[in-house]
């Protein structure tokens, strides 16, 4: 039996006490994200990090150590995001220096802009899912999260059993 879920990448970009967050305007009204998506066939969780900041807010990124997990299943919350199980990687990213956060060329629906926030302002935005107080505590510890793939571990080495 196989189990439906959504497996999705984040980046999370921080500098000088500011985070940078996705601006949309819907039926919910004003909202921010972190810039994120799903994963795409043939795609690292990493490289997907990289590819939707690079989506979202038209900045290049170097990915580094996963900042925290975070899922939603639809059924333990009244269906409230939809009917899609989801599972999110949020890596903690480092901009490179050249590269300047500014609004894309192929928004996202309903995109409204891409903004530094003050982690000062934080409480005054409505943040989706709403994990500002799990980035406030994240950049207080700076505890990480190893990424480990299996292609980065070393060969199993079998040990022949002496008779």
């Amino acid at each position: 039996m196989s189990y439906p879920i959504r497996v999705r990448a984040g980046a999370v970009i921080i500098e000088s006490s500011r985070i940078l967050l996705i601006e949309f305007d819907d039926e919910k009204g004003v909202h921010y994200n972190l810039p994120s998506g799903g994963v795409e066939h043939n795609e690292t969780i990493q490289d997907a990090a990289k590819r939707e900041a690079k989506e979202e807010a038209d900045v290049e990124v170097e990915v580094g150590p996963l900042a925290f997990v975070y899922e939603y299943e639809p059924k333990l919350n009244n269906y409230k995001y939809g009917d899609t199980h989801s599972l999110s990687l949020y890596f903690e990213c480092k901009r490179y220096q050249n590269s300047n956060p500014q609004f894309p060329a192929n928004p996202d629906p309903n995109q409204t802009d891409v903004k530094w926030i003050s982690i000062e302002d934080f409480d005054d935005i409505v943040l989706y899912p709403n994990i500002k107080n799990h980035i406030k505590n994240y950049l207080k510890s700076k505890s990480r999260i190893d990424l480990i793939q299996e292609n980065q571990l070393p060969p199993v080495e079998r040990s022949v059993k002496a008779k």
